[in-house]
């Protein structure tokens, strides 16, 4: 597996500071995120995952704690929209240029508004996808923020 991915390089470049971690990335795990969580030895709420949805209809990236839902709700509300939906996995493989279960929310293909759990920022690190299944890049809550150009909004149900 190559620890060097479109997501690691923009890190990289962005001057934040995260370190890399693989993990064995189980295909037909009900829930991705929490296998990643447990393959890494983590509590699932530092470990997040990303999301690829839709507000009025435009494409946006979620990221949020990888045992908690998002509140469609909540979603269209953070983003100034009347109403959300989750984007088709294919979709979101199309205009990420990931991989469902390696959608990173850094490097995507097209760059799309995006939201972090505002409950992840109380967290010293946490881990996100790193581009790749089984890749996970672990850095501060805030520098993720910042180098997503993200905004910090309460997402979960």
């Amino acid at each position: 597996m190559s620890k060097t991915t479109r997501a690691t390089q923009v890190l990289a470049k962005s001057g934040v500071e995260f370190t890399v971690h693989t993990y064995d990335y189980d295909p037909n795990a009900e829930r991705v995120g929490l296998q990643a969580a447990e393959a890494l030895g983590e509590e699932p709420r530092r470990v997040l995952k990303t999301l690829m949805a839709e507000v009025d209809g435009k494409a946006v990236c979620v990221v949020v704690p990888s045992d908690r839902e998002v509140s469609m709700k909540k979603l269209a509300a953070a983003f100034g929209g009347k109403s959300a939906n989750m984007m088709k996995p294919a979709d979101a493989e199309r205009l990420t240029g990931y991989h469902v279960g390696g959608i990173s929310p850094f490097g995507q293909k097209k760059l799309v508004p995006t939201a972090l759990e505002e409950a992840a920022l109380t967290e010293a690190l946490v881990y996100m996808n790193g581009g790749q299944r089984g890749l996970q890049v672990r850095l501060a809550p805030g520098d993720a923020l910042k180098a997503l150009n993200a905004k910090a909004a309460s997402l979960i149900a």
